[in-house]
């Protein structure tokens, strides 16, 4: 589907893409694991591939609020020794994912986040969270986590494996990963705009009808981030990402 003319976009499509944007923002205030249903829901509403690029400039926002918020806690060591790596990982994934078709990119995506939901439900189920330290560790995941967040914007299990393996406290966590989404998503951008095509002036207008929900789930993230209990929504999660995978392919 060309994003082309917004009176073609369905009213159950703009409140999908409401209700992912307002993940987006809820996600990038700090709570984590979320973000696979705003993923989810942007490819039901506007299809695979065309979503990864409408989405990046509303990531691109909440990132910078993120940065500001929590800065002061930014990590920036982790950074440099990840995110070498991870830009290695998004020009493949700029490779693959340039002359993929429709169905393809959908399967595709559809596969990473079933893919990620087992990889979520397994850490939560291991009973050591004792994870390798070591530059081949640090490479493997950064490259998966390149080419996941080109390909659908679904780094965030891959890169909260490496936080955690760097055990971080919670607000060194939130800090490191917003400064290091903001420069991924800043590199990725240019090739939305002119390799894939997925980010036009019509896009940026949809972005620009659909910020409003970016503030309010950033208004309502920073407080939920205090109060939030981990087991509740992380089970609500991993099943609904399921599902919205699965309508992915069935779509």
């Amino acid at each position: 589907m060309l994003l082309t003319i917004q009176s073609d976009i369905s009213t159950m499509a703009w409140v999908m893409a409401f209700a992912a944007t307002f993940v987006v923002g809820i996600s990038k205030a700090g709570i984590k694991g979320v973000a696979i249903i705003n993923v989810t829901l942007m490819a039901l509403a506007f299809g695979a591939k065309e979503s990864t690029g409408l989405v990046v400039p509303l990531l691109i926002l909440a990132d910078i609020f993120a940065v500001i918020y929590y800065n002061r806690h930014t990590q920036w060591t982790y950074i440099l020794r990840f995110l070498p790596w991870i830009i290695v990982g998004i020009l493949i994934g700029v490779y693959i994912g340039l002359d993929l078709d429709e169905q393809t990119f959908k399967i595709g995506m559809a596969i990473i986040i079933l893919g990620s939901v087992v990889m979520m439900y397994w850490w939560d189920r291991k009973k050591t969270k004792k994870v390798p330290t070591h530059w081949t560790f640090a490479g493997f995941i950064g490259i998966l986590t390149g080419i996941t967040t080109m390909i659908g914007n679904l780094a965030g299990a891959f890169s909260n494996i490496f936080f955690l393996a760097m055990r971080l406290p919670k607000n060194e966590f939130i800090g490191t990963a917003a400064w290091l989404f903001l420069i991924i998503n800043l590199f990725k951008l240019p090739f939305h705009i002119w390799s894939w095509g997925t980010v036009t002036p019509e896009t940026l207008l949809i972005n620009l009808k659909l910020a409003p929900a970016i503030f309010l789930g950033l208004f309502i993230g920073v407080r939920l981030v205090k109060i939030i209990k981990e087991d509740f929504y992380r089970k609500m999660i991993l099943v609904l990402t399921a599902f919205g995978a699965i309508m992915i392919l069935v779509k």
